[in-house]
């Protein structure tokens, strides 16, 4: 009794091309979903500088968030119109619940 070979050759093709398929399908979306959640969604801002460091300032918002801002010409106690990170806001809210 002779048995054919070559369609379970062809369907273990076929089963490996599938299955690769869906992880790299699946490392597509994944790596889309890091580049939206960690491009930067910047808002300019007025901020209070708290203070001036050699890698730039270190701001507070309005609604009392820190934040470096970079270089600044500014001193501690001037407010400022900086562009601040809307995400880095939401993450820290999240890290440090008030209620």
């Amino acid at each position: 009794m002779a048995v054919d070979r070559s369609s379970n050759k062809k369907s273990g093709k076929n089963s490996t091309f599938i299955i690769a398929g869906v992880i790299a399908l699946g490392a597509i979306l994944l790596f889309a979903y890091l580049m939206f959640y960690t491009a930067p969604a910047e808002k300019m801002e007025l901020v209070k500088i708290i203070a001036v460091t050699e890698a730039g300032c270190i701001a507070e918002t309005m609604d009392g968030f820190a934040v470096s801002i970079g270089d600044c010409n500014g001193q501690p106690g001037q407010y400022v119109d900086a562009l601040v990170d809307q995400k880095t806001k939401e993450r820290a809210a999240l890290m440090n619940p008030t209620n």
